[in-house]
């Protein structure tokens, strides 16, 4: 083979190579890629099917439930329209509490719960997650620190 030819293979196998990494990492970035959703949004039916996805509100008041001596427990995420019932099992964040924003990570069961496999609280007093404070704020409840929206016509 001449070196030319033998350069042209070689440059050609370099972006073939690079084409296929760079196309294996946008694959495995879009499916490891978790998006947020409400209550309301989860209703209507946003999420894909079977992808794991973020569920984040306010944990509803009265909602959490446990059985005495187990790590299963269940409670309502609401964000001031819609409420989606959550399970999870294992050991809670220690600031979890009712009326506290959370998210939770996870999957739309067929019976329209949530199955959490993870679930994070606020971590100080004045901490919401952001996507949590940014849909609150939309539907007008004054988040802490931030002032309500007024709605301009």
């Amino acid at each position: 083979m001449k070196p030319r030819r033998q350069r042209m293979l070689t440059v050609g196998l370099i972006i073939v190579g690079v084409t296929l990494a760079v196309g294996l990492a946008l694959q495995a970035f879009q499916e490891n890629m978790l998006f947020f959703y409400s209550p309301t949004q989860v209703l209507a039916g946003e999420p894909p099917e079977g992808r794991k996805f973020r569920l984040g509100g306010l944990v509803e008041e009265g909602s959490v439930s446990r059985q005495p001596g187990e790590l299963k427990i269940s409670f309502i995420v609401a964000d001031l329209e819609n409420t989606l019932p959550v399970t999870y099992e294992g050991v809670l964040p220690d600031l979890f509490r009712e009326g506290q924003g959370v998210v939770a990570h996870g999957y739309l069961q067929p019976d329209g719960s949530f199955s959490a496999e993870e679930v994070l609280a606020k971590h100080d007093e004045n901490y919401m997650a952001p996507e949590v404070a940014e849909l609150l704020a939309e539907q007008g409840h004054p988040v802490d620190g931030q002032p309500e929206k007024s709605v301009t016509n």
